[in-house]
This record gives structure tokens, sequence and C-alpha cells, in this order.
């Protein structure tokens, strides 16, 4: 009986969460220039026009240059902080691994102000470049988590092995230990990418109007009506994020990214 109730439990929930995606589907292909639902007709423009029409490309384009970059800078600094604390055990290593958590544990809106003022008053605001420093160090506690998860995974006598038979640190780095943690180090790379893709506040508070993300396009166009562009653009957000996910579980420690517990941990 129990198990009964727990699935019509897990039921009821993914259908509450399911049903407003459906409802975002069935608008994004509303023939009518309007959000309808049930939709009017049936079409695929609105996926056209945002590849299509310069005014959704540029923001599309812009989104996907900041994110693939944004996550290649937060996996650079996470990647040599997570190694350091692993090999060497260091003291306060705690605390340095708290100060990577930081950026992500305060308010979006305090951390984007603090960017801002920093731009600001260094004099060097309004660029793509700010964006994706901004991103990329706002986000740099997705992949430290993961690639941290993936250090304390190691076995260390792979590593006591590789230096019993000669082979100095640089070389037990670049062949054993950056082999086996790879797919953390991409799954972090993942993580802040859609994450960066679909960030609103700290693009819009750093690049102001100089720099349109599609978030900020999306929130701009809402000052004019709404479209069912906007549907079309959620679903491929949906779509982009499910992919990326999808990917990680089925080439990654998925389950352990999330926080369960590996045989070693228990």
């Amino acid at each position: 009986m129990s198990r009964i109730l727990s699935a019509l439990f897990l039921g009821a929930v993914l259908l509450f969460l399911a049903l407003p995606l459906a409802v975002i589907a069935a608008v994004s292909v509303n023939e009518k220039k309007r959000l309808l639902f049930p939709p009017v007709g049936f079409s695929f423009a609105w996926y056209g026009d945002l590849v299509g029409r310069s005014e959704w490309l540029g923001p599309v384009t812009n989104s996907l240059l900041i994110a693939v970059l944004a996550a290649a800078v937060a996996v650079s600094v996470a990647l040599p902080i997570a190694y350091v604390l692993w090999r060497h055990r260091l003291r306060y290593a705690r605390a340095l691994y708290a100060f990577g958590l930081i950026p992500f544990t305060l308010p979006p809106v305090i951390t984007a102000l603090g960017f801002m003022i920093f731009w600001n008053a260094a004099g060097w605001s309004g660029s793509m470049t700010n964006v994706v420093l901004s991103h990329g160090i706002f986000l740099v506690t997705l992949p430290l988590v993961t690639i941290s998860l993936g250090f304390e995974g190691l076995d260390r006598a792979l590593t006591e092995a590789a230096a019993t038979m000669g082979a100095d640190d640089r070389t037990i780095l670049r062949t054993v230990v950056l082999p086996l943690i790879v797919p953390y180090v991409l799954s972090g790379y993942a993580f802040a990418f859609v994450v960066s893709l679909n960030e609103y506040i700290v693009a819009f508070m750093v690049a102001g109007f100089t720099i349109e993300t599609l978030p900020i396009k999306i929130f701009n166009s809402l000052r004019y009506g709404y479209t069912p562009v906007m549907a079309a653009v959620s679903v491929v957000f949906v779509l982009v994020a499910a992919l990326v996910f999808g990917l990680i579980a089925r080439f990654g420690d998925l389950p352990r990214l999330l926080g369960a517990l590996g045989p070693r941990d228990r």
C-alpha cells in the first residue's frame, strides 16, 4: 500500500511540474500573435523568428557566447583550487572551499550589485568581457563542487603507485588524475553553462543596456506586449537544459553530483 501511495505522490509531483511546461509548449506553437491557451491554430513560425530575426538572433548569440566563455572561466578557477585542496590537504582547506562557495550562496542581487560597483569604479563597464568574468566568478561554485566530488572519489593508491614508478607530480596530474576527473570537469562546465545561459540579474546590472542577452531581451520585450516567441524561448531553454543534464546522466555520475553518497562515503 505504501508503494502505491508513494507512486501516486511522485506521479502527482511530476504532473504538477510538467503542466506549466506543457502549457508553454502549446502556447509556443500558437498561430496567433498572442499568448493563447489552448492554442488557436498550429505554427512553428515563432521558432523561426527566434533564429531568423536579428532582434532575437543577436541576444541568442550573445547568451551562447557568454555562457560558453563564462563556464570556461568558472572551470579554470575551480579546477586548480579543487586540486590543491585535494593534493596537499591544507589545514585551511575548508575555509578556502567555503570561500569558493560564497558567490553562489549570496542572493544574486547582492552579488550583481557588487560587480556593478566594482566595474563602474574601475572605469570598465558595459562590455561583454565584464559579463563573462562576472558570470564566471558568480558560477565558480558549481564546477568547484563537482570537481571536488571527483577528487574525493579518487583512490590515492593510484597516485602513490605512479609516484613509486618514478612519475613526478606533473606527470601524475596529466596521466592519472586528469583522465579520471574529466567527467566531473565536464559536468561542472555543463552546470555553469546552463545557469549562465538563463542568468538575468548579474548580466543586466553589469552590462545594463549595452549587451542584450536572451533573458534581458525577454524582460525588455515584456514592456511592449506578449508574443509566442517568448514561449518558444522557454521551450528551447528547457530542451537545452534537458539535453545537457541527460548527457551528464549518460556519461557522468549524476546521482553523486546531486549529493548522493557513493559506496566509499557510506
